[in-house]
């Protein structure tokens, strides 16, 4: 059994890295990917042109996709509408913004929407996931899909980046991170960092991982290039590659090799 993901995130259309989309594009429709993951932030400011912007290049991938909201995805400069309805727009012009499901050759991949237009906390950019999404993923994932490479998206990383240019605090990221170690998930993707990395969770066996993609966006941090994650997962072997834009071409700026569970 073999997989290959193609994991992006934060594109920001509105303050896109036009010239690192367009390649980044171009190697998706080469790159013979059974999935390509866009885990949020495709807008700046969830303007209806950038969300058409958005929902235009997702149309030039030819491969299966599965895309979740970020925080960018409900509207920044409309507040009542942020706080009334904060993804009527993105669902509107760019697909759901609840749990999507995606079911491949021998893996399975669950979205999950961690962002939220207002919150009671002064910063309503950071993450909130609830129980009861965190327990549908885990049931859909225990009662049909035990023998499948188990995928969770999100924006925002459950538990935080050690050294991050910046943090995500999910509200309840602990738990879930704990939930889905306990129930074999083998990994989560997500964004918002905009910094690519790795890490097991402090969980279970230690092999359900954490894995963050850049952005592709002229919003760096930290002096990372722009960057997007090609996930290959072979057997036991996850191999994972984090992309930068040298400003002409994309070149492996990480590399991760992963040990994976096998089932007895």
């Amino acid at each position: 059994m073999t997989v290959r993901l193609a994991h992006l995130s934060d594109i920001h259309f509105g303050g896109e890295n036009k010239p690192a989309v367009a390649a980044a594009t171009e190697m998706l429709n080469a790159g013979a990917f059974d999935l390509v993951v866009v885990t949020g932030d495709l807008t700046r400011y969830a303007e209806i042109a950038e969300l058409e912007a958005a929902a235009a290049w997702l149309g030039q991938i030819r491969a299966p996709k599965l895309v979740t909201p970020g925080n960018h995805d409900a509207p920044y400069l409309a507040w009542a509408e942020r706080i009334v309805a904060p993804f009527r727009r993105y669902e509107r012009i760019i697909g759901p913004s609840a749990a999507q499901l995606h079911l491949g050759g021998g893996f399975a991949v669950r979205g999950l929407n961690t962002a939220r237009g207002a919150q009671p906390r002064l910063n309503s950019s950071k993450g909130r996931l609830s129980r009861s999404q965190v327990a549908a993923a885990v049931d859909w994932f225990e009662e049909s899909h035990r023998d499948c490479v188990r995928i969770v998206a999100c924006h925002h990383p459950l538990t935080e980046m050690i050294g991050g240019p910046m943090t995500a605090r999910v509200w309840g990221g602990e738990a879930a991170a704990r939930d889905f170690a306990e129930a074999k998930v083998d990994l989560v993707l997500s964004g918002h960092i905009h910094a690519p990395f790795t890490w097991p969770y402090a969980f279970g066996d230690g092999r359900t991982y954490a894995v963050g993609a850049g952005t592709l966006s002229i919003r760096e941090r930290g002096g990372v290039p722009p960057s997007f994650n090609v996930v290959d997962i072979e057997g036991a072997a996850i191999r994972i590659a984090a992309l930068g834009w040298t400003g002409s071409r994309f070149e492996p700026y990480r590399t991760w090799s992963l040990d994976r569970r096998l089932e007895d």
